[in-house]
């Protein structure tokens, strides 16, 4: 999943003041540093991209498992809050499972820093969906984040590397999550932290069961190692980062998150390059510094999906008005 994932998990408290926030920045950090290692772990499952997704939920799901009990004393999800989850979990297990299958397909690198895509996806729906139209910063970041995303599919291309197709799927997994975060932006700041993780991970693991059953994915794992770099994706990166990242995001700017969270991008090309051996090329290099930049612009001021999720409070709202008149 792309580093603008951390953006999904949680409800965001009021900042706390600078002198409190040393834990927050090492959680950012943290979680970071966990998520840049997903790419990693899913080229040593040595199983489909599908079938890793699979199990990067399931790991989690059976871990927050027991926090059912911690909470029947606390407010439920009503049945809208839920199936809003549900609807988005869809969407967040097809982004991982094109996510996964990208990184076999392609670099970690280029799956990673293509996958990061999401915020001008959620402007481009929120423009053609909601007709809301964005800012002149977001135009020049989409500029930017095309430019570099053709600069990356071109040194595929040249190199012969599947003909493009895990990059194209690293940005469907950027569009998939896009309609997620629109999906669920309303209901994350009124659901708990523990409820919505739980939610959401359930329902997008019972998804990605369902999706592999389908495709006939074998979901057998070959190996020790490939049991271990399944238990670092569900722990690690999937799980101890988002956790991370959650506790950061409620007492940082998202001003500061957003832009950090870009960094994933470039750590996963650093340890790709070290431990998978992967080239770091001048197509790799001059695209992902585009992308990276553009991304930057296309989410100034305000996340983009809290500015999708306004426009569809509007529509809501002026809709409810002409019934009212």
């Amino acid at each position: 999943m792309s580093a603008s994932a951390a953006l999904s998990k949680a409800p965001v408290e009021p900042a706390q003041p600078h002198s409190g926030r040393s834990p927050a920045y090492l959680s950012l950090i943290g979680g970071i540093l966990c998520i840049a290692w997903s790419a990693i772990f899913v080229r040593w499952t040595d199983i489909p991209g599908p079938a890793s997704a699979f199990y990067r939920l399931l790991i989690p799901a059976m871990v927050l498992a027991p926090t059912w009990l911690l909470d029947r004393k606390a407010p439920r999800a009503t049945g809208r809050t839920q199936a809003i989850i549900w609807v988005g979990g869809f969407f967040f297990a097809l982004d991982l499972a094109f996510y996964n299958t990208s990184i076999l397909r392609t670099s970690a690198a280029n799956a990673t820093l293509l996958g990061n895509n999401t915020p001008i996806f959620v402007g481009l729906i929120t423009w053609l969906v909601f007709r809301r139209r964005p800012s002149a910063a977001f135009w020049v970041g989409l500029a930017l984040a095309v430019a570099g995303s053709l600069v990356i599919v071109w040194g595929d291309l040249v190199r012969g590397a599947h003909l493009g197709w895990g990059d194209a799927m690293a940005l469907s997994a950027s569009a998939c999550f896009a309609v997620y975060l629109i999906a669920t932006e309303q209901v994350r700041g009124h659901t708990g932290t523990l409820v919505f993780l739980r939610w959401a991970i359930v329902s997008s693991a019972v998804f990605l069961l369902v999706l592999n059953l389908v495709l006939r994915v074998p979901l057998g794992i070959p190996s020790g190692r490939s049991f271990a770099a399944l238990l670092g994706l569900g722990l690690v990166s999937q799980l101890g980062g988002y956790l991370a990242l959650t506790y950061a995001m409620g007492h940082l700017p998202a001003t500061v998150t957003s832009v950090s969270l870009l960094s994933q991008g470039p750590l996963t090309a650093v340890l790709a390059a070290l431990l998978l051996r992967e080239p770091l090329t001048a197509p790799l290099l001059i695209g992902g510094a585009l992308v990276l930049l553009g991304i930057a612009l296309a989410n100034r001021l305000k996340s983009p999906e809290q500015e999708a999720n306004a426009a569809l409070c509007e529509a809501a709202e002026g809709a409810h008005g002409e019934t009212s008149g």
